[in-house]
C-alpha cells in the first residue's frame, strides 16, 4: 500500500483514539531498518508510523556532509517506493527537532512539501515534531502557532512537546525529577494557543513522568493516569461535553514501561508511542551475536582471508531485519494496533 495520504493520516489517527489503540512510531537511520520496520507492520497485520530524528537524518545524509534535510528527504522518498510492496499504511514523521535544529531540518523539509502540495501533490512527510522542552512554555507555544500554520496549510500534521522528557535524544536532555509532569495549565495553555482542531491537527506529547533511553524499574514514575486530567481540565475549560478527549497525545520514552501503564495510556488518548531503543537493540543483538559467533569469518585473524559468507553485510543483515521486524510486531501486539490494518 502506499504512503498514506493526509486524508488517510487523519483517518488512521481518529480509528486509533476511537479503538483505544496507538500505532508504534519506529525511529529508522537506514533502509534496513526502514525494511525491518515495515516488515514487523505486515507481520503483525498493523498500519504504523516512520520516523527520522535529526539524528538519524544526519547519519542519512551521510558522514561527509551530514546534511539532515538531504538525508530525510531521500529516505522518505525510498519510503515512498518501497512501501508500495508492504500490506499496510505507514505515515513518515519527523521526530525530535530543538529551536536550533529548525532552520536545518524541519523548515525547509515544511518548504519541501509545500511545494509538492502547490504542484497538487501530496506532503513528503505526514507529520513533524516541534521539541520546544527544553524552551519556556510561552516560547514553545509562540514557535508551535508559526509552525502549525505552515504546517496545516502544506496539510502537514504537527507534534510538539511542551514539557520536558527525562533522559537523553539526539543530544537533547532534562533531569529525572518533578518537572516531568504537564499541569491542567499547561494543557490549557497549550489549547488556548494553538486550538483544539481550528487552527491545524496537531498530536501532543505531554509529560507523564516519560525518561529517553533505559532505566531499571523504580528510577522511572509514570503516572499515564494524568493525561486523563489534562483531557478533563481542558474540557471542562472549554465547555466540551463529559468524558471528551480534546488531544491526541503522544507516549514518548516508553521502554520498559509495564502492560498496565500502556494500557492506562490508551484509554486516555494516547494514539502513538515512539519506539526506539528496543528497535535499536533488536537490531545490533543478531548482529554482535553473529560477529563473535563467526569471528575467524568475518576477520582476516592471522593473514588467513576469512570468510566472505561471513563478513559479507547481507548475511547480518538480514538476520538483524528480522529481529528488529519481530520487536516492532510486538510493539503492535501491546499497543493493540495488530489486526486494525485499513483494509
Amino acid at each position: 500500500m502506499p504512503i498514506a495520504t493526509p486524508e488517510v493520516y487523519r483517518e488512521m489517527l481518529d480509528r486509533a483514539k476511537a479503538g483505544k489503540f496507538a500505532y508504534p512510531a519506529i525511529n529508522v537511520t537506514s533502509s534496513q531498518t526502514l525494511n525491518a520496520a515495515l516488515r514487523g507492520f505486515a507481520e503483525a497485520e498493523s498500519d504504523g508510523i516512520i520516523q527520522i530524528s535529526t539524528g538519524g537524518a544526519e547519519f542519512l545524509g551521510g558522514q561527509y556532509s551530514k546534511d539532515m534535510v538531504t538525508g530525510a528527504v531521500a529516505l522518505a522518498e525510498y519510503a515512498h517506493i518501497i512501501a508500495e510492496k508492504y500490506p499496510v499504511t505507514v505515515a513518515l514523521h519527523t521526530d525530535h527537532c530543538p529551536k536550533d535544529k529548525l532552520d536545518g531540518y524541519v523548515r525547509p523539509l515544511i518548504a519541501v512539501s509545500e511545494e509538492r502540495v502547490k504542484a497538487g501533490g501530496n506532503p513528503l512527510f505526514q507529520s513533524h515534531m516541534w521539541d520546544g522542552s527544553a524552551e519556556t512554555l510561552a516560547d514553545n507555544l509562540a514557535i508551535a502557532e508559526e509552525l502549525l500554520a505552515r504546517a496545516d496549510a502544506a496539510r502537514i500534521v504537527l507534534e510538539v512537546e511542551i514539557t520536558p522528557t527525562g533522559g537523553e535524544e539526539d543530544g537533547v536532555s532534562h533531569e529525572i525529577n518533578d518537572s516531568l509532569y504537564t499541569t491542567v495549565e499547561d494543557a490549557i495553555r497549550t489549547a488556548e494557543a494553538l486550538g483544539l482542531g481550528d487552527k491545524g491537527r496537531y498530536l501532543l506529547a505531554a509529560s507523564f513522568g516519560n525518561v529517553h533511553g533505559v532505566y531499571k524499574p523504580g528510577n522511572v514514575v509514570l503516572r499515564p493516569d494524568l493525561l486523563k486530567q489534562l483531557n478533563e481540565g481542558v474540557a471542562a475549560k472549554f465547555g466540551l461535553p463529559a468524558g471528551s478527549q480534546p488531544f491526541d497525545f503522544v507516549f514518548h520514552g516508553g521502554s520498559g514501561s509495564t502492560a498496565e501503564e500502556i494500557a492506562t495510556a490508551l484509554e486516555n488518548g494516547v494514539v502513538k508511542m515512539n519506539i526506539d531503543t528496543d528497535t535499536q537493540y533488536a537490531f545490533t543483538r543478531p548482529v554482535a551475536d553473529h560477529m563473535f559467533r563467526n569471528y575467524d569469518g568475518v576477520l582476516k585473524v592471522d593473514g588467513e582471508v576469512g570468510n566472505k559468507k561471513a563478513y559479507d553485510p547481507r548475511t547480518w543483515g538480514k538476520l538483524a531485519e528480522a529481529s528488529m521486524a519481530q520487536r516492532v510486531a510486538e510493539a503492535a501486539r501491546n499497543l493493540r494496533s495488530a489486526g486494525t490494518k485499513i483494509k
